[in-house]
């Protein structure tokens, strides 16, 4: 039975044209690297389509930071940086500097802080850009030396990986407030000493507590989130956000009811959710030399959108459109141990990421949000302009097949790629 539907799954393998990377035991290696990316005059701060706003201040610093994982010869990067999102065109621009991991193996994501430079090229009224390229290039070259790195510096290694539900007030759904998905997924990287190296945290929620227009440039919760992991023992911490759209936010507020938009809020709710996430990993077995396994595939998406049809032609990114319209990204699927991951382009809706984690088949399946592109909203056909409170998130989608175009191509992907080891299902 295990030889048949490991045939199958290679015959299909075949038929999608996908780029498999490692399956064979071998020895687990991994290490983790962050640099700095704090721009220094700070610069304007986006929170979505539409002119930045001046900065006077920060807090905490931005970073970008890469977890290298390694085995029997795959190696495979997943990062993470703290902006509102880090489109293909940028991820491309990391990949093209990388020495020691192959290109297609690199992951790259957004935290979607609200508090970061405009990565998109978002023109104002006037088809004017605060986007600076030369910041951008910088962000780009450090991601590519975080990657290069921590693929320099492994260590033999072993994971803990669990999924818990979140306890406490970290997040809610703005639109509907029981409209989202508790659960956190943790990825904790061991060494042979079974000490701590990093913690790699899944998790969705808006980090948008500070927002962009109090003139403070900053990570948002996501910075006391990595001083606390480190703080308690965790290691080097990495956050990766998951199907966090419509409208899935930072739960700050306060007992009348209003946002409390402090940085004292964001180290409440970074604290929190750090000590959620290190409580949920802890009691979890540890898996010496998972299996690792990274298959990927192009997926084209047709832009119906305006006003983001405009975002991407007025950009100076160079964003570029196909002869009928669309642009192209990546998904991947990654398999470590008895985990599967994997990403998404985007902010797609809770009930999106609630069916596509009951249609994996790991143990644990995380969903790896605006990784490798940042194409907005992500919605199914049926919530498409369908209703009044999803105007907003219909208006920044790219139309509407999106969702089901993206939920078809990740399961023939997962479906086409061998099951994670001692998957429960």
């Amino acid at each position: 039975m295990i030889h048949r539907r490991l045939l199958r799954s290679v015959c299909a393998a075949a038929a999608m044209g996908l780029v498999w990377a490692g399956t064979a035991a071998g020895e687990f290696r991994a290490a983790i690297a962050v640099r700095n990316v704090t721009p220094e005059p700070l610069l304007p701060v986006s929170g979505g389509v539409g002119p930045s706003s001046p900065t006077t201040r920060k807090m905490g610093e931005l970073t970008v930071r890469a977890l290298v994982l390694e085995q029997n010869g795959t190696c495979v990067a997943i990062c993470s940086t703290d902006f509102l999102g880090f489109p293909g065109v940028l991820c491309e621009k990391v990949r093209a500097q990388v020495s020691r991991v192959p290109a297609d193996n690199i992951l790259i994501g957004a935290t979607h802080t609200h508090s970061a430079p405009d990565c998109y090229g978002f023109p104002d009224e006037s088809g004017n850009t605060s986007c600076d390229l030369a910041y951008l290039d910088t962000a780009c070259a450090a991601m590519a030396q975080a990657i290069d790195a921590a693929a320099a510096n492994l260590q033999s290694a072993a994971v803990k990986i669990a999924t818990g539900i979140a306890r406490g007030r970290i997040a809610y759904n703005y639109y509907a407030e029981k409209l989202y998905d508790p659960r956190c997924h943790v990825l904790q990287v061991v060494g042979r000493d079974r000490k701590p190296i990093a913690t790699l945290v899944n998790y969705a929620c808006h980090p948008e507590v500070l927002g962009s227009d109090q003139g403070i440039l900053s990570p948002d919760f996501v910075g006391p989130l990595y001083q606390r992991i480190e703080a308690k023992g965790g290691g080097t911490g990495i956050f990766v956000n998951s199907a966090q759209g419509g409208m899935v936010t930072a739960d700050c507020r306060g007992p009348d009811g209003k946002d409390i938009r402090t940085w004292d809020e964001c180290i409440r709710i970074g604290n929190l959710l750090a000590d959620e996430a290190l409580r949920i990993v802890g009691d979890a077995p540890i898996q010496d030399d998972p299996s690792l396994l990274c298959a990927s595939t192009t997926v084209r998406l047709p832009v119906e959108n305006d006003m983001l049809r405009a975002v991407v032609q007025l950009s100076p990114l160079g964003f570029k459109l196909d002869e009928e319209g669309g642009v192209a990204t990546r998904i991947h699927v990654v398999n470590l141990g008895d985990a599967q991951m994997v990403t998404i382009p985007g902010e797609a809706l809770p009930n999106i990421g609630y069916y596509l984690k009951r249609k994996m088949h790991g143990r644990h399946n995380f969903l790896l949000g605006l990784t490798n592109d940042a194409f907005g909203y992500i919605l199914t056909k049926e919530d498409f302009d369908s209703f009044d409170r999803y105007d907003y998130i219909t208006r920044t989608c790219l139309g509407e097949r999106t969702g089901e175009i993206l939920v078809t191509h990740i399961l023939e992907l997962v479906n086409a790629s061998p099951r994670p080891a001692a998957a429960s299902h």
